[in-house]
């Protein structure tokens, strides 16, 4: 579902425009939440690896159709004994908050 929500975005035309050259975002002014869920710790992820697709995301796709801010929320180590549940009720506070 990610992937075609991604190919509809990126599409000319509905992302974004071509004028004289440059590329003219056409999605300004939505923001967007980057949930990431791995078995590794959440810091190792950013400090070790550099937070590598998070960064592509923001960056590279959603930064080119003009969505910002991006906000990323990391959830590591979620394998385990009770952590999914855990997991899931935080998020769920994070999509009631609205942030």
């Amino acid at each position: 579902m990610l992937k075609a929500l991604l190919e509809h975005v990126l599409r000319p035309g509905f992302g974004f425009v071509e004028r004289g050259g440059r590329v003219c975002p056409r999605l300004g002014g939505r923001s967007a939440r980057l949930v990431v869920t791995m078995g590794m710790p959440g810091l190792v992820y950013r400090l070790w690896f550099g937070a590598h697709a998070a960064r592509l995301l923001r960056r590279s796709i959603l930064g080119l159709v003009g969505i910002r801010p991006v906000r990323l929320t990391l959830f590591g180590n979620i394998e385990g004994h009770g952590r999914a549940e855990r997991t899931l009720m935080r998020m769920a506070a994070l999509g009631r908050g609205g942030r």
